[in-house]
C-alpha cells in the first residue's frame, strides 16, 4: 500500500472515530471497534486503542482509566469539530427515526448512525433532559388497525445482505422456504423492500423471468450478495407495485365492488372511503357501498372479516 493510501486510511479511521465518540456518557474501545465492522471498517481492537489514545493527545476528549474497560467521551467544553452535541429536535427526529424507519434504512447508515441514536437517546433522557421533546416521545405512537401480533424473527444477517445487495443494486442469492413450507432457492434481482403491518417483503425478479415478485425477509434463511452488479429496470416502480394492489395478493387489474353493510359497522367507510369514485346509498339499516378498487385476495377476505354484516357482495372485473 502507497503512504498516500496509508495516510488517507489513518484519516479516515480518526474521523469515524470523532464521530462516534460521545459527548454524555463514555463508550470503550470494543464498542467502537464492533461499530466500525459493522460499517465495514476492519481494524483489530488494539488498533483502535492507539488511535483513540491519540486522539486523546490532539483533542479534548476525556479518558476514564479507573477502571478497564477503559470509557472515553467528549469534555463538556470542547468546541468546534469537538463538540458533536445534538439539539433537542436533533435528538427527537433521530429517536423517531429509529424507532419507526430502522427496518426502512440501509444497514450501513444504521450502524454509521448509531452513535448519533444512542446519542439521542441520552439526549432525551429523564435524567439529562427535562424537555418538552422528551415529552412529545411519550405523546405518540403508531398503533395497529387490526389484531396486534408480534413480528416476525428476521436473522440479522439475511437481513444485513439483503440490505446491502438493494442499496447497491447487487444480485442476490437466497434460500427460503414458502407458507406451505416447501424449501426454494434463486438469484434474484432486489427491487424494493417495503414492510407491511409487522413484515418485511423483498420485492424482486427472479434470474429468468421479466416479472416482479414478494418474498416475506422472515422466510429467508440465507442470502449471499452476489459480487455482479445488475441496472435496474426502468419500467419498476415500488409505489407502483403497490398500487396495483401487489402486496394484497393482486395483479393489478381493477374491478367494482359493491356490497351492503350494516350502518353502524360501515360508518367508517364515510370517513376513509375504499376510492375517490366511492358511491354510497343510504337504506334504513345499511349503507350500499361501490367503489373501483384493485382486485386481491386482500380485498376479498376483507369483506368475509365483515361476516353476517357484509351481504350482497357483488365483484366485477373492468
Amino acid at each position: 500500500m502507497s503512504k498516500r493510501s496509508s495516510t488517507q486510511d489513518s484519516v479516515a479511521l480518526a474521523f469515524e472515530l470523532l464521530k462516534r465518540i460521545p459527548r454524555s456518557y463514555q463508550i470503550t474501545a470494543r464498542e467502537l471497534h464492533q461499530q466500525l465492522q459493522h460499517i465495514g471498517i476492519d481494524r483489530d481492537l488494539r488498533t483502535i486503542q492507539r488511535n483513540l489514545e491519540m486522539l486523546c493527545t490532539h483533542f479534548d476528549i476525556i479518558r476514564d482509566d479507573r477502571n478497564k474497560p477503559y470509557g472515553y467521551r467528549w469534555s463538556k467544553h470542547a468546541g468546534g469539530l469537538a463538540l458533536p452535541t445534538l439539539s433537542a429536535q436533533d435528538a427527537l427526529l433521530l429517536s423517531l427515526a429509529e424507532q419507526y424507519l430502522s427496518n426502512l434504512l440501509p444497514t450501513n447508515l444504521t450502524h454509521s448512525f448509531s452513535g448519533f441514536f444512542e446519542e439521542a437517546r441520552q439526549r432525551l433522557s429523564p435524567v439529562t433532559s427535562n424537555t418538552k421533546e422528551r415529552e412529545w416521545l411519550q405523546k405518540v405512537k403508531v398503533v395497529s388497525d387490526g389484531q396486534p401480533l408480534l413480528p416476525p424473527q428476521v436473522c440479522s444477517d439475511v437481513f444485513k445482505s439483503v440490505s446491502e445487495a438493494l442499496f447497491h443494486n447487487r444480485l442476490l442469492n437466497i434460500e427460503y422456504h414458502n407458507a406451505k413450507q416447501d424449501k426454494k432457492s434463486g438469484l434474484v434481482m432486489p427491487l424494493g423492500l417495503a414492510q407491511q403491518g409487522t413484515r418485511l417483503y423483498l420485492v424482486c425478479r427472479f434470474d429468468g423471468y421479466e416479472n416482479e415478485r414478494s418474498v416475506a425477509v422472515h422466510r429467508v434463511t440465507k442470502a449471499t450478495v452476489s459480487t455482479f452488479n445488475f441496472e435496474r429496470p426502468k419500467d419498476f416502480k415500488l409505489s407502483q407495485y403497490d398500487a396495483d394492489g401487489r402486496f394484497g395478493f393482486g395483479e393489478g387489474n381493477r374491478c367494482k365492488v359493491k356490497f351492503s353493510i350494516t350502518k353502524s359497522i360501515g360508518e367508517h367507510l364515510l370517513e376513509s372511503p375504499l376510492s375517490l369514485d366511492q358511491q354510497v346509498q343510504v337504506l334504513p339499516q345499511y349503507y350500499v357501498i361501490s367503489a373501483t378498487v384493485v382486485e386481491s385476495l386482500q380485498l376479498k377476505r376483507w369483506l368475509a372479516g365483515f361476516g353476517d354484516d357484509v351481504h350482497s357482495v357483488e365483484i366485477t372485473s373492468i
